[in-house]
């Protein structure tokens, strides 16, 4: 699909997302071209338009900085891992391509994040973007960077909760395999949301740095964007910071979670281990008085039976009072 986004006529504060059929022509006030899903038909217009050549998918996923952010005549070219489906358990990672040139900004994507959305919100409303390439992409950078500290917040706000359910628990939980169970795993997914969270905010860290670096303010410009990338950047480094300090509060309710599993596991060890220990006398007797020789006094007693009963009872009570005496019970 290829959406184009250009000043609106009678507000020049809006931003406006319309389709292009597929022998239109480009509009003179195009700002901004979204392609989402194109086809090779798109891409070669978009081409054709700007004098530039447009990354495939499989570019798009290219480890190499070199591969994803450069300069080729006279377009830079920077791609971005970006929060995707962040309402999912899970959310995932999208790959988009964001082409700067002098007449219009191209973003390429296979994905749907939800800061794209964001911004157009943003965008509708008066002084909510300028008219220029820069400003476009300086409001997605914007939206993608407020979209990540959200993502992170909510995952902050479902480790509190996590962390109290840990240290509220109860042994039988243990016993059946129940709550901690079900927060380890909770733990995972978080790590996973906040390992992604940070993959992204690096990404785009990167993209802010090459424009600090290679970004040149336009003759006809009055203002530049330097500054609000600088920003920009410091804005990302926090979410990176706050996410570190997140993974750091996971490691340790993990450690913790493990600790208390262990704990009550010795609890129910160390029981079976005092039941053995209080069984051994009463079966030590159990086990003399069941042989059969055929010289044993006690067999024609009448009160052996009752006796050896008593002795069984008697050294099975003995151990457990010397127990609970000891506190080890």
């Amino acid at each position: 699909m290829l959406m184009i986004h250009g000043s609106c006529p009678d507000t020049r504060d809006k931003l406006r997302p319309s389709k292009l059929d597929a022998y239109g022509d480009f509009p003179d006030d195009i700002v901004w071209i979204d392609l989402l899903n194109p086809t090779p038909e798109e891409d070669k217009r978009v081409e054709k338009h700007l004098g530039i050549s447009i990354p495939t998918r499989e570019e798009m996923h290219d480890l190499e900085p070199s591969e994803i952010i450069y300069t080729e005549n006279g377009a830079r070219y920077m791609t971005a891992r970006i929060i995707c489906q962040s309402d999912t358990i899970v959310p995932l990672l999208a790959d988009v391509t964001f082409i700067l040139t002098d007449k219009a900004l191209v973003t390429v994507r296979y994905d749907e994040p939800g800061a794209f959305n964001i911004f157009l919100n943003r965008a509708s409303k008066p002084g909510g973007c300028g008219q220029q390439p820069e400003a476009v992409l300086d409001g997605l950078i914007e939206a993608i960077v407020d979209r990540a500290a959200e993502v992170l917040r909510g995952v902050g706000d479902k480790i509190d909760m996590a962390s109290r359910r840990i240290f509220a628990g109860r042994a039988k939980d243990v016993e059946q395999g129940g709550a901690y169970q079900v927060v380890i795993q909770r733990i995972g997914q978080h790590e996973h949301i906040i390992s992604n969270v940070r993959e992204s905010m690096m990404s785009v860290e990167r993209v802010l740095l090459f424009l600090s670096a290679n970004y040149m303010r336009p003759k006809k410009a009055q203002t530049g964007f330097s500054a609000e990338w600088r920003s920009a950047v410091r804005d990302v480094q926090a979410i990176e910071e706050h996410a570190t300090f997140l993974s750091n509060k996971l490691q340790f309710m993990l450690d913790a979670t493990l600790g208390l599993v262990s704990i009550e596991q010795n609890k129910i060890i160390k029981l079976f281990s005092v039941v053995s220990v209080a069984l051994m006398p009463p079966t030590l007797i159990a086990s003399i008085y069941g042989m059969n020789f055929k010289t044993m006094p006690e067999l024609e007693w009448q009160w052996g039976y009752p006796l050896a009963v008593g002795l069984m009872i008697l050294f099975a009570v003995l151990p457990y009072l010397f127990f609970r005496w000891k506190k080890w019970l």
